[in-house]
């Protein structure tokens, strides 16, 4: 058996199919009908007026988002904030801005852990060489 703490309640549940206990799964299911409802009446809302109207956290929002329950492809004005610098966006998890720059950060350190390898295969061919002339020499 599957036990676990809800990680919205703290309570204790059997772990199945929902990551959360059945009561937070149903609060869940009231909060995206809520919205849901609301996007449909007022199509050229925000994110912060949706959550405002609804009483539903833009986190929550976001991840009804992200997951694909709600479409944001006829809501010109819903957008959310990039993880990493805040910006808005309308799709993925960051903005073009910081993906290149990890990206490029990705490149960098493959890069500099290449050469660090390339050095270091370096230093133990002259090891080698200099423990080669010692034993030579006796």
């Amino acid at each position: 058996m599957n036990v676990a703490n809800c990680p919205r309640c703290g309570k204790i549940f059997v772990k199945g199919f929902a990551e959360v206990c059945p009561h937070c799964v149903k609060d869940l299911e009231q909060q995206y009908d809520r919205c849901l409802k609301f996007l449909r009446e007022n199509k050229g809302i925000n994110i912060h007026d949706l959550s405002e109207a609804t009483e539903v956290s833009i986190k929550q929002i976001t991840k009804f988002i992200r997951e694909g329950r709600i479409s944001i492809v006829h809501a010109p004005n819903m957008s959310y904030s990039c993880e990493v610098c805040g910006i808005s966006i309308r799709e993925n998890t960051i903005c073009e801005g910081c993906r290149s720059k990890l990206v490029k950060d990705v490149k960098n350190n493959s890069e500099d852990e290449r050469r660090r390898q390339e050095q270091a295969n370096r230093d133990s061919k002259v090891s080698f060489k200099i423990q080669e002339r010692l034993k030579d020499r006796h």
